[in-house]
């Protein structure tokens, strides 16, 4: 059976690797974002996330080209009119997001599935900002970061998505080599609402002056198991975003939610981390 045709709309960290595990299954993938610097970084990035995995062992050699060969960039959203899964990968807005799905729904063929990355918002929300022709086509598909090395995605359908949608989803993540679970769904969804609460009382235990930053990331590796500490993994997705998750939780659940007031703090100093900007570790 021929493989379906991807599309990812965003080129950052998540959307680029999203792209990169549809590419390494066998998918023609392409890869749009607002301008072709932004493009170029990607598929730079992507070569050195490749690199790396060759070191590891994790692909081979011959992989890279392959994989990115099958890849393609484009800023113009009208050349995903043929594609048949397009993955949502902008940024963490709900207006943002609402534009895109605008778009895209205009310009998708009827049968095309749309998929959000988003972290936090309710998929029936975004499905909101698509004709009622699309909904039963609309789901969620959370990938968590390195999404070319972190084996979970949770799928989550909207009120309206159709069995099928769901079913087209799960398959695609299970040949894309990754483990599917089925989530509800609630702002948040099922992880990131464990990992906040984690993650708020880490910086609570900093700015309480209980450990460094360092030496939690350690305790947590070591002790419990994680491949990253709770300060090294808001380095590489930005202390900004979790600051933005954490708003959208605090808006939907309440206390228990409320960011602390360091990472407040240092979000509006522009210690946010990522790729050029201090975090909490460098």
């Amino acid at each position: 059976m021929a493989k379906e045709k991807i599309g990812v709309v965003g080129a950052g960290l998540m959307g680029a690797e999203i792209a990169l595990v549809f590419a390494l299954a066998g998918h023609e993938v392409l890869l749009s974002d607002t301008g072709e610097a932004q493009l170029s970084a990607a598929l730079e990035r992507l070569g050195r996330v490749l690199d790396r995995g060759i070191q590891r062992g994790t692909y081979k050699e011959d992989e890279k080209p392959l994989a990115l060969s099958r890849i393609a960039t484009t800023v113009a959203l009208d050349l995903f009119a043929d594609c048949d899964f397009v993955t949502e990968a902008v940024f963490e807005d709900e207006q943002v997001k609402a534009a895109t799905y605008k778009k895209l729904d205009a310009l998708c063929k009827p049968g095309c599935i749309l998929a959000s990355n988003t972290s936090t918002i309710p998929i029936s929300t975004l499905a909101s900002h698509v004709g009622e022709a699309r909904r039963p086509n609309f789901i969620g598909t959370h990938y968590f970061s390195p999404a070319s090395r972190m084996k979970l995605v949770e799928v989550i359908p909207a009120f309206e998505t159709s069995q099928a949608t769901l079913d087209t989803a799960m398959r695609l993540m299970r040949q894309n080599d990754k483990v599917a679970v089925k989530i509800k769904d609630v702002a948040g969804f099922a992880v990131n609402r464990m990992f906040l609460i984690f993650l708020n009382e880490a910086v609570r235990l900093v700015e309480e002056g209980v450990a460094t930053p360092e030496d939690i990331d350690t305790a947590c590796r070591l002790g419990l198991g994680h491949p990253m500490g709770p300060f090294e993994l808001m380095d590489a997705t930005t202390s900004k975003l979790c600051l933005q998750v954490s708003e959208i939780l605090h808006d939907a659940y309440g206390e228990r939610f409320r960011p602390p007031a360091l990472l407040k703090q240092r979000v509006k100093a522009g210690f946010v981390g990522g790729r050029n900007a201090r975090g909490w570790r460098k």
